[in-house]
């Protein structure tokens, strides 16, 4: 295809011209239509008091759960030295904790009786609405080792993501023992949960790696499609069926522990864009890589958001997609019919050290096989267009056991 109007390429930037050198592709990085609040209220259902019930006793909520406004993600490791006896009581401790969060109500008292005495609750979500807060666990590789008298226990496909192609991860921002996922409509109510739960595990889980997000990346089942920090819809064709969660999200193999069976597979990427060097590329630039238009979100053979891209179309004896734009790599039709569920959403950490916006996508993705994941990310680190503008400087990977039923907690049947 002509490169023609591709616009200027960031590597011919100076450093601190273009940012650090970006590489490798987000899977399913498209969605669809932004909304002002108001419209968003409308369209979406936005209702403060809305409350998720933790006990279901089949998936933990916040995997399909449609996708709130706020995010606070937090990966932690399990200090030394700490036993199977301490780790059981803290999955139990932090079960019973998420269930009352996520009701609305404080984990204790704010205001204690007693001058001397010490507030269970750090009190700044109350009286707030439950904001439809969920909390969502995730168990890393490193849990399953000899530290803690769990190896040998863990999942069968539960390891480390392997290196990809144009990888540029930083290891303060890989992996980690434990993982939790806090997402509410209040940004301050997801904030609220994440303290309380690090406070209950004072002593024994230290912090590895944290992101803040906000403005959701991909839509759910009912919702507009959002929009990344591109300005691009952000996920158009993500599962919202129970047919497509059913067969590619949920762990149903016997072979998989009980407790993991009803749970997930669940994949972080920290992607840093180089947001200015985007905003300097022509319209047609921004086309061709993606392989969408960007106001309205439709492939390029077609004119809605929704319309079903067509691969094979030819203008001009080329390629109308561009065979190695982000949205012909990574659509379901060229990867064998292989799908993941979507659940990202932008960050910002503010300036770099070039002077330039620190931001971009935190994608984060559910699904019942983690080769799903590499398979797809090793095409587009190799070719995708959209290499040029972005970086992946984050990585990990959670086994998220199933939700527990009432009286039970978290991955139970792992102490059993």
């Amino acid at each position: 295809m002509s490169t023609e109007g591709k616009g200027f390429s960031r590597r011919g930037l100076p450093a601190g011209a273009g940012g650090g050198v970006a590489a490798g592709a987000a899977v399913g990085f498209l969605g669809g239509r932004a909304v002002s609040p108001a419209e968003a209220s409308a369209s979406d259902g936005l209702d403060l008091s809305k409350a998720y019930d933790f006990y279901t006793g089949d998936h933990q909520v916040g995997i399909a759960t449609p996708p709130q406004r706020h995010l606070v993600f937090m990966s932690l490791d399990v200090v030394e030295g700490t036993t199977t006896e301490q780790l059981k009581v803290l999955f139990a401790r932090w079960s019973a904790a998420m269930a009352t969060m996520m009701k609305g109500n404080p984990v204790g008292s704010v205001e204690p009786t007693r001058s001397n005495g010490v507030p269970q609750d750090t009190g700044e979500a109350y009286d707030l609405s439950p904001a439809s807060l969920t909390v969502t666990l995730g168990l890393g590789p490193g849990l399953f080792d000899d530290r803690f008298g769990l190896a040998g226990k863990g999942p069968k496909l539960l390891a480390e993501i392997p290196r990809l192609p144009a990888d540029e991860l930083k290891p303060e921002l890989c992996g980690g023992d434990l993982a939790l996922q806090a997402c509410a409509d209040d940004p301050q109510v997801a904030y609220h949960a994440i303290r309380d739960l690090i406070r209950i595990g004072r002593g024994l889980v230290t912090t590895r790696w944290t992101v803040l997000g906000f403005g959701r990346a991909s839509a759910g089942k009912g919702q507009k499609t959002p929009r990344n920090l591109m300005g691009l819809k952000d996920g158009t064709r993500n599962i919202t069926s129970e047919e497509d969660l059913d067969e590619f999200v949920w762990v149903v193999d016997e072979d998989e522990p009980a407790w993991m069976r009803g749970g997930s597979y669940l994949v972080t990427r920290k992607i840093n864009m180089d947001i200015e060097v985007w905003d300097g590329t022509t319209i047609q630039t921004q086309h061709v890589t993606i392989g969408r238009d960007k106001a309205e979100g439709a492939p390029l053979t077609g004119t809605k958001e929704f319309d079903t891209p067509d691969f094979k179309a030819v203008r001009d004896g080329e390629p109308v997609i561009d065979p190695t734009s982000h949205v012909a790599l990574a659509a379901s039709e060229n990867n064998g019919g292989t799908k993941i569920l979507r659940r990202g959403y932008n960050f910002t950490d503010g300036l770099n050290s070039f002077g330039q916006l620190d931001a971009g996508l935190f994608f984060i993705a559910y699904m019942k096989d983690p080769a799903t994941f590499v398979d797809l990310q090793r095409k587009l680190g190799r070719v995708d267009l959209l290499n040029e503008y972005i970086a992946h400087v984050g990585s990990a990977i959670f086994a998220v056991p199933r939700a527990p039923k009432s009286g039970h907690f978290l991955a139970q049947e792992l102490f059993d």
